[in-house]
């Protein structure tokens, strides 16, 4: 058993048994609906489906992030039991977590000065932040340090590529990522806008592509152009989607297809609360190590 804690938010959108399985502890993000406070805890309070039929039927949803009191109790469980702790938090270029992390870590770095914390900010978010974990609990399973295992995602976590598309811009015209004008044309040409996560962890519009049936065929075509080794990538490749399985069963089927030497089926899993109040229903993001973000 290694001396430190690998450790995320709940907004790397694997299911609680995922995180229990490979040893990977996480602290909760907090949400509204219609006033009302809720945790983000994988689905646990709120069946995933009752959220998005809730968000299409109207609700009203807010979010707000760990502070820096949750994260310094949350921490201090671990540096009481003598455990050192790694991290990662929802990337930076979307939410200010981390901000709230490193002043836990500094009032908590006065009172275990012989203990450490590590923060990495993930650059990423949803089941691609979620990919990451999986990768760095192998590192940790191999035996590598809790320095090594930091490093390493420094050195690799913009390599991890994030692609989104969305059949439903109702939540993107509401959070102001794309205009009133813009979302009424794309409603009118059928358009679904396909997005990816840039170098510095935000998501940045790319295509207007028309039709849900060439978005998905046009998203594993940007899997096919930025994966590692193409056709022959031989990694694993999560999926998130927000109350639109088939559509996320219909990307996964084509990668399934087109890449034979993946490491095992192709993982899906809910966008989760947080994120998905403000995607909303009908977003699908696919996520794979591949070419290393530059812009």
């Amino acid at each position: 058993m290694s001396d430190y804690i690998l450790s995320c938010c709940s907004t790397a959108d694997l299911t609680k048994e995922h995180f229990e399985k490979r040893g990977i502890s996480y602290i909760c993000f907090h949400y509204q609906m219609d006033g009302k406070q809720y945790t983000d805890d994988l689905g646990q309070s709120m069946p995933f489906e009752k959220f998005y039929q809730a968000m299409a039927d109207g609700a009203e949803t807010k979010t707000s992030q760990v502070n820096a009191e949750e994260y310094q109790a949350y921490f201090e469980t671990f540096l009481k039991q003598g455990k050192d702790v790694l991290h990662v938090c929802l990337s930076s270029g979307i939410s200010g977590a981390i901000n709230s992390a490193m002043i836990a870590k500094e009032e908590l770095s006065q009172k275990y000065p012989q203990r450490q914390v590590l923060i990495v900010d993930s650059l990423g978010a949803s089941s691609g932040y979620g990919l990451l974990m999986d990768q760095l609990a192998d590192l940790r399973d191999q035996g590598q340090s809790l320095q090594q295992v930091y490093d390493w995602a420094e050195q690799h976590k913009l390599e991890l590529n994030h692609w989104f598309f969305s059949t439903d811009l109702t939540f993107y015209i509401k959070g102001g990522r794309i205009s009133k004008t813009a979302g009424f044309i794309g409603g009118v040409l059928n358009i679904c806008p396909l997005l990816n996560m840039d170098d510095q962890g935000r998501l940045i519009p790319r295509f207007k592509i028309r039709t849900k049936k060439k978005v998905i065929r046009t998203i594993v075509d940007k899997m096919e152009e930025y994966a590692r080794d193409g056709k022959d990538y031989s990694g694993k490749c999560y999926i998130s989607q927000s109350g639109c399985y088939e559509d996320a069963r219909a990307v996964a089927d084509l990668v399934e297809a087109r890449f034979p030497h993946l490491n095992g089926k192709v993982l899906i899993n809910y966008v989760g609360t947080t994120i998905g109040s403000h995607t909303g229903p009908g977003t699908v993001a696919l996520f794979f190590w591949g070419k290393k973000r530059t812009e």
